[in-house]
Parts: structure tokens; C-alpha cells; sequence
């Protein structure tokens, strides 16, 4: 098969029992290219009646799905894995359509959801429990792993390629069934992945699409056929998955939002911290929960920091993902690209100081899109707004402090606890920061925290509620149970 990449497309489908479907709910909205402001297709919104048929399928097929051996369960996530590699092009450049990000980090999102299906391919060795034998005097226990039921994925605009396989690959491989509910912003790269695991082989139910928004979410949490929920977005929302969850007797992780900070101190490679900077806080338009926004700097290297911060975020080129050489593309629509500008303006009314404006940023032949510049701001104080709040655009913020003891509490005194990165060339500097950082992912002489697809996703604060992360083992115990299983066999003649 082929992937259509050339839109208008078509109405958006749902995925049901092996089935596609136009949603027949009365609510949708267009699908809109944000560099262009092009209409590339409308998504409908599942009705209940639709969420419900999908559960019951998932149900249906869950009865034989959790019996089927294991080796023969990872078989179609093998045949997965091969379709998106192959086609990783094609994937790339309808995410770049409908989302505004470029082709390059399109690729490399694709790229990163792909090692999670190679992970989960290893489930046969991870989903092992654990045996003792003489637990007990003539006992021997042994704990085994079982599959629960249908579970979904509520999944955000910002990956929509990538997030879907947090999740995915680890649900099915364990035995149960999914029903995934991407985000209605950009829903036609999911749709895409889904053709290829038509063609990949899963059972009919075992893996579904459905399309909507606000209502359809709730269907899904507030239905009793679903045993567990995983969220990712801001942290608002993801407060409300996890409660409205858990008030179901749903298990129930979701990721929130992040304002993220990068150290540098003294002792840093200065040419090298600041490209890793410039790079972690503008890629993917800062559209990320990644995004180290906030760079808190020794003073001792301060200016000289800065200086170079700002020749580098100068040297950023904004325009379409699809052309050559952009760097920063489109933010998502356009009151999103309103609401960083909003974020801006309360950064120059606070009394930071705005080194370099990205609002005036004009793209040639792409007057409708949503297309903001790198904005530097020095100066700021860890009390402002931009210091505090997430701000998912291309604006980086800059604070001074007299040295590492302030710049930890800088950072650990933020509400958000999702990741940080360090730049040092002291080994001291970098065992402090381990130990006292209050982040759930770190990097250090790193731009951005990004864990291995063998590694969970960390997450803090505000940036997390739940207690078992997004991929690696983590998830193979929340969309497990363990049975103890208890075996005495008494001898006949005693």
C-alpha cells in the first residue's frame, strides 16, 4: 500500500472491528495546515453510541486476544514495525502538513515511536514474573503476569506520531485490547499509521481508532468496559483524565505540562551549552513538554552566555517544514500562536528584557501561517510569568544566579517537575544536580532529557499524575496484574 500525502484527504476515519468509518457524531472541525492555512480535511466527532461499539469490540476480541500465545502476538507488531520504517517519508510529511513542525523532526518523532514497537517486541522476556521455590514449607510460589481488557490512549497534537506508540505496542504485546482517541488538531497522521496496522495483521478489535473530542474523551473514561486510561497534554487536562479515571476505578497515568530549566555554570563548554539550548527550547517550535524554556546561568558566564544565545537564535531560519532549511515551522493554529504572543507581552510588561523579538517574523508565500521568531528574553526573574507558566512556543527565557546552590532552588521551586538538563565540566557539579534536581528526566551536557524507548518517561509535580510512566517497564506493569499463584502438593501417605 501506499500513504496519501497529497490533501485536500477526505473526511477522517475511525478504525472499528477491523472496519473504516466516517464519525456520524454532530460535532468536527477542519483539519488546517498551519504553515498555509490550507483546509486539508474534517474530522467528525464519535458519537457515544460509536465510543461503545468500539469498547465492545475491543471486549470481544480481548476473550481470545489474551490466550493467544505470545510469540504469535508480537508477530504483527514485528510486520508493524517494518510498514512504518518503510513509509516513514510519507508519515513524516503528512505530520508536517497538519501540524506545522519540520520534516526533520517529524522523521526523528517517527523514528522515536518506532523504538517503542521494537521494545515491546521484546515482551516475551519483560512481561516474565517472578518464581520461588520452598516459599514455604512445601510450597513453591510464582507470580504471573495477566492481561486486563480494553484500555485507551488520549493522545495530544504536539507528537501525534510519536505518543500513540508510547502506548500502543505495550497494550496489544501484553494481551489486551486498544482503542486509541488521538488529538483532533491533527488526526490524519494517525489515521495513516492505522491503514498500516490494518495491513499488519492484528486481529479484528484488537487495535481501534476513534475520532472526537471533550465528549468522546469522556465516553471513553466514563465507560465500564475500559479497564485503564493514558493521557498525555497540559496539565489542566490531565489533572481531570486522571481524576474523572480513577473516579471510575480506571487505572490511570497522565502527563502534563513542563517548564523545564537548563543550568549552565562556569566550568561549561559555553559554544556547545548554548547550541543545546537554543536547540532544546526552538525545536518542534517549543511545542514540546521537553523544551528546556527557562536557562538559569552563573553569573560569572552570564553575558558571555547570553551573547551567544542570542547569535544563535538569530541564526534560526522560520518557514514551512516541508522547505529546505527551516528550523522553526508553524505553531499549531492561530490562537496558539496568539497565546505565546500574549506570553511574550507579559514578559516586556513584567520588565524582562527582550533581546531578540521573533514577533515581527515574516514568512515569503506563507502569509496565512501561524509562524512565530526565536524570542530571547535576559534578565528574568524566576517570579515572572514566562519563568512559571508553559509557554509551548519559540521563547526562551534567561535568569542570573550567583551560583549552582541557587540555580538548583531556581528550578526545584517550580510547580513542574517533568525534566532539566545541566552543562558543566565538573563531575561534583553534575552528582549534586542527580541528587537534588526534583525532575523525573535529566540530562547532563544533554539539550534535552529524552529517555530510550527501554527507559520509562519521568515525570514530577504537576507534570505527572499516576504512578506508572509511559514506555518501558513501567508499562507492562500498568497494563498487567499479577496473580500469586500458591502450590502445595502434599505427599499421598502423609
Amino acid at each position: 500500500m501506499t500513504v496519501d500525502t497529497t490533501p485536500p484527504w477526505d473526511d477522517v476515519r475511525n478504525y472499528v472491528d477491523g472496519d473504516w468509518r466516517v464519525p456520524d457524531g454532530e460535532d468536527g472541525q477542519d483539519v488546517v495546515d498551519p504553515a498555509t492555512g490550507e483546509t486539508l480535511a474534517r474530522v467528525g466527532f464519535s458519537s457515544d453510541d460509536e465510543v461503545d461499539e468500539a469498547v465492545r469490540a475491543g471486549q470481544a476480541a480481548f476473550e481470545t486476544w489474551q490466550s493467544t500465545p505470545v510469540e504469535e502476538r508480537i508477530q504483527p507488531l514485528f510486520e508493524l514495525k517494518q510498514l512504518l520504517e518503510a513509509h516513514q517519508d510519507e508519515l513524516a510529511e503528512v505530520l508536517v502538513r497538519e501540524h506545522g513542525k519540520t520534516f526533520a523532526e517529524a522523521k526523528g518523532e517517527l523514528r522515536r515511536g518506532i523504538e517503542n514497537v521494537e521494545v515491546a517486541c521484546g515482551i516475551p522476556s519483560m512481561m516474565q514474573a517472578g518464581h520461588l521455590p520452598n516459599a514455604a514449607p512445601g510450597i513453591d510460589e510464582t507470580a504471573v503476569r495477566k492481561p486486563l481488557g480494553v484500555f485507551t490512549a488520549i493522545t495530544p497534537f504536539n507528537f501525534p506520531g510519536m505518543i500513540p506508540l508510547w502506548f500502543l505496542p505495550y497494550a496489544v504485546a501484553t494481551g489486551n485490547a486498544f482503542v486509541l482517541k488521538p488529538s483532533e488538531q491533527d488526526p490524519v497522521v494517525a489515521e495513516r499509521m492505522f491503514e498500516l496496522v490494518d495491513e499488519a495483521g492484528f486481529p479484528d478489535g484488537v487495535v481501534q481508532l476513534v475520532h472526537g473530542g471533550v465528549d468522546t474523551v469522556n465516553a471513553l473514561l466514563d465507560h465500564e468496559g475500559i479497564e485503564g486510561a493514558s493521557f498525555v497534554g497540559s496539565t489542566p487536562v490531565a489533572r481531570q483524565v486522571y481524576e474523572r479515571a480513577a473516579a471510575n476505578g480506571k487505572r490511570a497515568q497522565a502527563q502534563g505540562g513542563a517548564k523545564n530549566h537548563v543550568i549552565v555554570t562556569e566550568t561549561a563548554n559555553l559554544d556547545f551549552a548554548a547550541e543545546k539550548t537554543v536547540g532544546s527550547a526552538f525545536a518542534c517550535g517549543g511545542e514540546r513538554c521537553l523544551a528546556n524554556d527557562v536557562a538559569v546561568v552563573e553569573d560569572d558566564v552570564y553575558e558571555e552566555f547570553v551573547d551567544r544565545v542570542v547569535e544563535v537564535s538569530a541564526a534560526q531560519t522560520v518557514g514551512n517544514g516541508l522547505d529546505d532549511g527551516t528550523d522553526i515551522g508553524a505553531l499549531i493554529t492561530p490562537d496558539h500562536e496568539q497565546r505565546v504572543r500574549d506570553m511574550i507581552a507579559s514578559g516586556v510588561e513584567e520588565g524582562a528584557e527582550l533581546l531578540l523579538d521573533g514577533r515581527d517574523v515574516a514568512v515569503e508565500g506563507y502569509e496565512d501561517g501561524n509562524f512565530l521568531g526565536p524570542t530571547v528574553f535576559g534578565d528574568v526573574d524566576p517570579e515572572m510569568t514566562i519563568a512559571r507558566e508553559e509557554i509551548f512556543g519559540p521563547v526562551l527565557g534567561l535568569v542570573r544566579v550567583g551560583d549552582l546552590d541557587e540555580a538548583i532552588d531556581v528550578l526545584n521551586r517550580s510547580d513542574f517537575g517533568n525534566a532539566a538538563s545541566l552543562f558543566t565540566g565538573r563531575g561534583a557539579d553534575a552528582k549534586r544536580v542527580r541528587h537534588e534536581a526534583d525532575v523525573g528526566n535529566l540530562g547532563v551536557n544533554a539539550g534535552t532529557a529524552a529517555p530510550m524507548a527501554f527507559f520509562h518517561f519521568g515525570g514530577r509535580k504537576d507534570s505527572f499524575f499516576g504512578d506508572l510512566h509511559a514506555q518501558g517497564e513501567d508499562m507492562i506493569h500498568f497494563y498487567t496484574d499479577e496473580t500469586v499463584y500458591i502450590e502445595r502438593w502434599p505427599d499421598r501417605e502423609s
